[in-house]
């Protein structure tokens, strides 16, 4: 699903015009950044929780040469879903 699509269903459903919905998204992205940033994570009841995990240093290989260089640790974002979609997905795999 695209961005439009996205819009599109919500103005659907929240009988909102699709700049509105676009407005609120931006917030909502807005805000997950500015806590992600803060190094504070945000927890969703049943949806899940965005937080920042620090990645290790590491050694990779360029597997055209197979020179060896240094990989510094950095700061990404994570998601781990609720146990509302976790149950959702588990019930799809089962049906299937």
């Amino acid at each position: 699903m695209k961005s439009k699509d996205l819009v599109g269903e919500l103005a659907n459903l929240l009988e909102l015009t699709d700049q509105e919905v676009s407005d609120m998204l931006s917030a909502f992205n807005s805000m997950i950044s500015a806590r992600l940033i803060d190094n504070d994570s945000l927890y969703l009841q049943g949806f899940g929780q965005f937080e920042i995990k620090k990645k290790a240093e590491r050694i990779s290989v360029n597997p055209i040469n197979g020179k060896r260089y240094l990989v510094p640790p950095k700061l990404v974002p994570v998601f781990k879903p609720g146990t509302t979609i976790k149950t959702k997905l588990k019930e799809l795999s089962d049906n299937e």
